[in-house]
């Protein structure tokens, strides 16, 4: 494993979410667990479901509010892709693309932020002006949700 980190570490997050895409196709590794990161833009898997694609992870959780078709979209985003964190505007606009865009997808992140447990966290903000681009993960509760979601629990409140 180090010696994998070792060749990875000098790669752009792309380059490596290509890679391990590649690695898990040629070596058939069956979806990943949950918490983990996913294979890539050609889909990943939790447990034992894989999501080729946004449309079938929508489908298996069914959610029924826009906070938890937020989490959904940001759990897309972050385990079944790989990717470390995502910003509020590519949720919003694959929320969009799907026919739920959020009216305020700002004061649904802070919804997001500001609820005990918190299920998401701002990791960074990219510029110094108010409109600056913020980045975002799920948290550790966050990611359950969206798993809850997938057993067919919904979040009782959208506060």
């Amino acid at each position: 494993m180090g010696d994998i980190a070792e060749a990875l570490a000098g790669l752009e997050p792309d380059v490596i979410r290509r890679v391990l895409k590649w690695a898990n196709e040629k070596y058939q590794v069956k979806g990943t667990s949950a918490g983990q990161g996913g294979g890539g833009n050609g889909g990943g898997g939790v447990g034992n479901r894989t999501f080729t694609d946004f449309s079938d992870l929508f489908d298996a959780t069914s959610p029924s509010t826009g906070l938890e078709r937020i989490l959904v979209c940001a759990y897309w985003f972050q385990v079944v892709q790989g990717q470390a964190d995502f910003d509020s505007q590519s949720l919003n606009t694959e929320l969009k693309n799907f026919g739920h865009p959020s009216a305020n997808i700002t004061r649904d992140m802070d919804s997001l932020i500001n609820r005990s447990p918190k299920l998401v966290l701002q990791t960074r903000k990219e510029g110094s002006s108010k409109q600056a681009r913020k980045k975002f993960k799920l948290t550790r509760e966050g990611i359950r949700e969206v798993e809850r979601l997938l057993e067919g629990k919904h979040v009782e409140d959208e506060a």
